[in-house]
C-alpha cells in the first residue's frame, strides 16, 4: 500500500474514532453517568483499585465495568464479585480500546441506571492514550515498584491524562521509594495533574481518591443542570 492511501486509511480511522468518541460522550451525558478510564501497564492495580473503589461506593450508588484483556476474562470475574453490572472486552492482537469497543459492549444496558461507568483498558501505558472512550475522567496508574522514571518513558500516557494515581504504597519502604522524584517527573510531562498515592491494600489514600471520583460527578452532573436551562 502507498504512503498515500496509507495517509488516507488513517485520517478515515482516526475520523471514525473520534466521531464514535463524540456520540458515546453525548449518550453518556444524556443518561447522566460519569464515567472514568483508568490506563496503566500490566500489574500495576488496575482491578485492585477498581475492586475497592466498588466495596466503598457500591452501598451509595450504582456502579458497571468494561474490562479489557487481551486474552482472560479474569478481571471480569474478580469485579463480577462485588454484584455488579461487568463486561469484558477481549482485545486480542489490538494495544488498547477504542470507543467503538466500548459502544458495543454496552449494548443493551439501561444506562440511566447508572451512576458511575468504569473503564479498564488493557495493561500498558504504550496506546492506551491514543483513542478517546467519550469518558469524563482519565486517569493513569503508576506503580511505585515500576520506578520514578516511568512518566518521563510513556509521557503520552500521563499527559493525556487528568488524574494520576500512585499506587502499593504500602511497598513504599521495601522499594525505597523515591515519592519527591516521582511526582516531579509526574509534573514534568503533565503540570498541575492531581496526584494520589494510595494503598488499596491498606486503605492508605483511598478517601481522597474516592472523593476526587465523587467531586468529579457532581460537578459534571452541575454543569449538565446548567447547560440544561
Amino acid at each position: 500500500m502507498s504512503a498515500a492511501r496509507l495517509a488516507i486509511v488513517s485520517r478515515n480511522s482516526l475520523t471514525y474514532h473520534e466521531g464514535t468518541a463524540r456520540a458515546l460522550r453525548e449518550r453518556f451525558r444524556t443518561a447522566g453517568v460519569f464515567v472514568a478510564s483508568v490506563v496503566s501497564s500490566s500489574g500495576a492495580g488496575k482491578t485492585t483499585l477498581f475492586e475497592r473503589t466498588f466495596d466503598a461506593l457500591l452501598p451509595v450508588y450504582q456502579l458497571a465495568a468494561v474490562v479489557a484483556d487481551p486474552a482472560t476474562d479474569r478481571d471480569a470475574r474478580r469485579l463480577a464479585r462485588r454484584h455488579a453490572a461487568v463486561k469484558q472486552i477481549t482485545t486480542g492482537a489490538a494495544s488498547a480500546l477504542d470507543a467503538g469497543m466500548v459502544e458495543r459492549v454496552i449494548d443493551g444496558w439501561d444506562l440511566q441506571d447508572l451512576d458511575f461507568l468504569l473503564i479498564e483498558n488493557v495493561g500498558s501505558l504504550v496506546g492506551t492514550s491514543s483513542y478517546d472512550l467519550g469518558e469524563d475522567l482519565r486517569i493513569v496508574l503508576v506503580s511505585l515498584t515500576e520506578g520514578e522514571d516511568t512518566p518521563l518513558k510513556y509521557p503520552a500516557a500521563f499527559q493525556q491524562a487528568d488524574a494520576a494515581v500512585i499506587t502499593k504504597m504500602d511497598l513504599a519502604d521495601a522499594a525505597d521509594f523515591n515519592g519527591d522524584a516521582l511526582h516531579r517527573n509526574i509534573e514534568a510531562v503533565r503540570p498541575n495533574v492531581p496526584i494520589f498515592e494510595v494503598s488499596a491494600k491498606t486503605g492508605l489514600g483511598m478517601r481522597d481518591y474516592l472523593t476526587f471520583l465523587e467531586t468529579r460527578r457532581l460537578e459534571r452532573t452541575l454543569d449538565g443542570l446548567s447547560i440544561a436551562e
